[in-house]
């Protein structure tokens, strides 16, 4: 298992069992205490979606720090599901997504799915996040209204903005 997603276990393990967050190990490689970037940690149970919680701008000091807090608000705060409990744990399978600054797009020719997340807002101030490389969404048409959807944005009535992103993804 590689450093980021290991960071990421530790951190729902630690969260689950001691209600709080982990405190920053020793001994990681340097590029994670000396990075910033945004983060998003998805959460696995039976190969079905449990929890993904991020950031796509960096919040914290550092990466392992922005590890730490997405995979603790993954294991606590996500509105779709209720708090991990400690009987889950050993089922549960980790991706940690570390995003590139987003870039604003002016047309859809310039997403490919596969290789670049989205971000879509609206003049109201509702916005949506999809990460790259999601099953089901094969086209940026598909990627646009899976966004839109999500941030319950009407295509035919808002005015938006659109941003992609790349992203390392590591699993366990």
């Amino acid at each position: 298992m590689n450093h980021y997603v290991s960071l990421a276990r530790q951190a729902v393990e630690h969260y689950v069992q001691n209600g709080e967050l982990l405190p920053l190990p020793e001994g990681l490689p340097s590029k994670l205490y000396n990075r910033q970037a945004g983060v998003f940690v998805t959460i696995i149970k039976d190969d079905d979606l449990r929890s993904c919680i991020g950031t796509y701008q960096p919040t914290q000091e550092n990466l392992a720090q922005e590890i730490i807090a997405s995979a603790s608000a993954a294991a606590s705060k996500d509105h779709r599901f209720g708090p991990i409990t400690s009987q889950e744990l050993p089922h549960l399978s980790y991706e940690v997504y570390v995003l590139e600054t987003p870039e604003q797009i002016s047309e859809l020719s310039q997403l490919d799915p596969r290789q670049y997340g989205l971000i879509v807002q609206d003049s109201l101030g509702r916005s949506a996040l999809l990460l790259p490389g999601l099953e089901g969404i094969d086209t940026p048409t598909e990627q646009l209204e899976a966004a839109c959807r999500k941030a319950c944005i009407d295509l035919e009535r808002s005015d938006i903005t659109l941003y992609r992103f790349s992203a390392q993804k590591f699993v366990s």
